[in-house]
């Protein structure tokens, strides 16, 4: 019986230019983001020009996570402690961690079985709940329609923030993912697109945010050495209304991202070729059921979702265990490693059911998709899937 040897969590190792930048760093000693001489530009600095120019946005800023800056962006865009959030059910938890950090109620949106925002759901709830913001993440980078969620915001006055961790490089329908809302939040944790171990960038267009996000990110007096930032005079009141909330990325974890900036379009194209792999040996297996993705996504195939319809979705996972498969199963009660469902984020205290949520994720089962596999490897993977879903039937 066949078995699969390389591991899941074994990411590909920094461009040689970026250990070279990241020895010039240590060798520096200048690690944090302001510690730099006369006339000269720190890699943050620089990293948050690279990124915005890429991102298409006017403002950038460089964080300590991805979770870091959803709390920044909450805050930034005028969150009150008590506010109502509305924010899609399908997540992980840095999401409501950001929420119930920064002191907001969550609203829960029901998602459908293709892993979006029920959108009739949203509507109902936008109209209902009194939220003034929507912190929308494009789980596992599924992107739903864009051009509907962002009307229903502008209906009902809701600032929308996009959790792009799962969809940096992605687009929907030509505009880069993040460009929909007010606030786009990214992560470079280890999994993620861009790989730094921990890391996160905010980008808006909207030089007040931007200016209060800077301040809360712990730039002290020392704004006008940030890459992509609004004019000085946009501090002027801002810097002394805004708490320091101590959140810098600091140079070597800048001069290892810089390095993988040129190729985020590259590795979006391997990905999506490992995913298409998985993609065609999955689909018309009898027992699972492989989701069409929406015509108007460009995504990245950094991970895999279907839908197992077999009696002992347990067992056939830990069956694909033994044969080297790591999958992770979202129907479970109890959090298991980096996978949780709502209903497990008692912080909140009790919350309404959500039964079209339960139901997708009673059969959602994932998979990462390192580029340390092959499109072959991805065709093996798949052909251990189908043969275990076989028995499991």
């Amino acid at each position: 019986m066949k078995t699969f040897d390389k591991s899941f969590t074994q990411q590909e190792a920094i461009p040689a230019d970026g250990i070279e930048a990241a020895v010039s760093v240590l060798s520096s000693g200048r690690l944090h983001r302001y510690n730099t001489g006369p006339g000269e530009v720190s890699e943050v600095a620089r990293l948050e020009e690279e990124y915005a120019a890429y991102q298409g946005s006017a403002y950038c800023l460089a964080v300590t996570s991805g979770g870091q800056a959803m709390q920044i962006a909450l805050r930034a865009a005028g969150l009150k402690p008590g506010d109502a959030i509305l924010a899609n059910a399908y997540t992980l938890a840095p999401v409501p961690g950001a929420i119930h950090a920064c002191g907001g109620g969550p609203v829960f949106v029901e998602i459908g079985p293709d892993w979006l925002t029920d959108l009739d759901d949203l509507r109902v709830k936008a109209a209902q709940s009194g939220a003034r913001f929507f912190m929308l993440s494009h789980m596992r980078g599924h992107i739903a329609d864009m051009e509907a969620i962002t009307a229903i915001c502008a209906e009902f006055g809701i600032t929308l923030i996009e959790d792009c961790a799962h969809t940096m490089g992605a687009w929907w329908q030509g505009t880069r993912s993040g460009n929909f809302g007010s606030v786009a939040c990214f992560s470079t944790q280890t999994y993620k697109h861009m790989n730094s171990g921990e890391g996160g960038f905010l980008t808006t267009d909207d030089p007040e945010i931007a200016a209060r996000a800077i301040i809360l990110s712990g730039s002290y007096m020392l704004y006008e050495r940030h890459g992509a930032a609004p004019a000085p005079a946009v501090f002027e009141t801002i810097r002394l209304e805004t708490p320091n909330c101590s959140a810098r990325l600091d140079n070597l974890r800048a001069a290892i991202l810089r390095a993988q900036l040129g190729q985020l379009d590259e590795n979006c194209a391997r990905w999506n070729a490992r995913y298409q792999a998985l993609e065609a040996g999955l689909r018309g297996v009898n027992g699972l059921r492989v989701v069409e993705r929406p015509q108007h996504e460009a995504y990245v195939g950094s991970s895999f979702q279907f839908h197992a319809n077999v009696a002992d979705i347990p067992g056939f996972v830990s069956a694909c265990g033994r044969r080297g498969v790591e999958l992770k199963w979202f129907g479970a009660a109890d959090p298991v490693a980096f996978t949780s469902r709502y209903d497990s984020w008692q912080y909140f205290g009790d919350m309404p059911p959500l039964p079209k949520t339960l139901k997708a994720l009673a059969t959602t089962v994932d998979l990462r998709v390192p580029l340390t596999f092959s499109v072959e490897d991805c065709a093996e993977i798949a052909v251990i899937i189908a043969e275990e879903a076989a028995v499991a039937a």
